[in-house]
């Protein structure tokens, strides 16, 4: 292409020109050229361009040409294009430098917000509460608290967790089958000797780490497809060797949908009729906000189904306390794998929930925290309507993420243009397609997985507007 510019004074209202320079096709020189304008500063944040005809003419392109090129810059989030405002050059989070952009790319940068899932506000940690029920258990404790202790946890504890299980996520237990951990992953750990010896069935939409902690453990995985009413649980009956299935029931980890009652009691049946196990992860069955949450499965059958959850979400991932709700038969199988006390939860934290429970500080962090994460999530489906209806916020209303599914016919591409394009605006967040399971068969879906509960709530307004900057046109 012959070295050429095009002057846009009349239609930006400033003296900027674009010069189309050096090798490649229209398209790849006129994409360059808009890039280093705009990185160069002399297209700021918020400029509006040319409509692609008007610029296909001064530059005696083909239209086409110059809808591919702003297309393919919105999804790198270098321009934005929202309808009735046309295209302009994209707010980012800061303006970049060469050197600054270098530093952007490497691996020790940070983003300016953070929209991963599964992380509470930590701002939000209830410090005052705690250090409060911290000195009330270390007065009260007795002497044998600071002894060799019990594998099983404090019994504080289990008996504080087996009075709010079943007050609140409907748990039939005694604190005898109550067994502390240190979070899911370590329930996980201690569970693969006692409960899973040959393959397990997984949703076919999960967490890479749960899959890869089976996988080094040598336990095969058999994906089971999930629909509007949750996992399949028809599958169930076709997965020839498995003797035990990890489910989300819920709040289905991360499509947000919870388990119909027909599939619940079908799951139920097949674990009676084949001698099998349940371990239900309830990783945020506090937090449902559209009515009150659904009863933990365990209590349809507390001797097939094992209760797991932790105070990861609630209150913090940095506290390592969890729990898992066993069937007697099972009990000391969990404890022999515990061992040593290495891996036992430290006690003065064991003693101060039991302490937060029993007062009701737990209680009152829970309903907090429900209406300010209930309001976040109103705020994010509100503007993705606003900004980008053609995206579907999936899943019921529930838990500290969302899914903000692609339309159809989109693909994994689309799904890695509107992560480039989030990372241009500073966001952190995880694409959908990161959490399916490498055999599942049911039809692939892609989209973005928000996590609104980690900026705090000073930061959120402004991690959103960057989040809906960085949204995908309407195609």
């Amino acid at each position: 292409m012959p070295e050429s510019w095009v002057n846009l004074a009349e239609s930006l209202g400033a003296d900027l020109h674009l010069e189309l320079t050096g090798p490649g096709s229209r398209r790849a020189v006129l994409i360059r050229a808009l890039r280093d304008a705009v990185r160069s500063g002399r297209l700021a944040p918020g400029t509006r361009l040319p409509p692609y005809r008007s610029l296909a003419a001064d530059l005696g392109i083909a239209r086409n040409t110059v809808a591919d090129a702003y297309a393919e810059l919105v999804a790198e989030g270098w321009l934005s294009a929202r309808q009735g405002s046309g295209t302009r050059v994209a707010h980012r989070a800061k303006p970049l430098t060469p050197t600054r952009a270098l530093a952007h790319r490497a691996p020790e940068s940070r983003p300016t917000h953070n929209l991963l899932q599964g992380q509470p506000d930590a701002a939000s940690f209830p410090r005052t509460a705690w250090l409060a029920a911290a000195r009330r258990a270390l007065t009260a404790a007795p002497h044998d608290a600071f002894g060799p202790g019990d594998p099983r946890g404090r019994p504080e504890l289990r008996r504080a967790l087996a009075d709010y299980l079943a007050r609140t996520r409907g748990v039939r237990t005694d604190p005898e089958r109550l067994v502390i951990c240190s979070g899911f992953a370590h329930a996980l750990r201690l569970l693969l000797p006692a409960v899973l010896p040959g393959p397990l069935a997984v949703e076919s939409y999960g967490l890479p780490f749960h899959r890869h902690l089976l996988a080094t453990a040598g336990v095969r995985t058999h994906p089971l497809g999930i629909d509007e009413q949750g996992v399949e649980s028809e599958e169930l009956g076709s997965t020839a060797g498995v003797g035990a299935a990890l489910l989300t029931p819920a709040h289905q980890f991360p499509l947000g949908v919870p388990l119909h009652p027909d599939r619940r009691a079908a799951v139920i049946n097949w674990a009676r009729e084949n001698g099998a196990y349940v371990l239900e992860d309830d990783y945020d069955g506090e937090f449902r906000y559209d009515r009150k949450p659904v009863g933990a499965l365990q209590g349809l059958d507390p001797e097939r189904v094992l209760h797991i959850g932790s105070v990861s979400k609630s209150l913090s991932p940095a506290l390592r306390l969890g729990w898992m709700v066993l069937p007697d038969r099972l009990v000391d199988a969990v404890l022999e794998a515990k061992g040593e006390r290495e891996a036992w939860a430290g006690v003065t934290d064991q003693l101060t929930l039991a302490e937060f429970l029993t007062h009701g500080a737990y209680d009152r962090h829970i309903r907090r925290m429900r209406q300010r994460y209930r309001r976040r999530r109103d705020q994010l489906v509100d503007a993705v309507a606003t900004h980008a209806p053609h995206l579907t916020v999936t899943g019921i209303a529930a838990g500290l993420h969302a899914v903000l599914q692609l339309p159809d016919g989109s693909g994994e591409s689309d799904e890695r243009a509107a992560l480039r394009a989030a990372r241009w605006q500073g966001l952190a967040l995880d694409g959908l397609s990161g959490y399916r399971h490498p055999e599942a068969t049911m039809a692939p879906r892609h989209g973005l997985v928000v996590g609104y509960a980690t900026p705090s709530d000073s930061a959120f307004p402004g991690a959103l507007e960057a989040l809906c900057r960085a949204l995908p046109p309407m195609g």
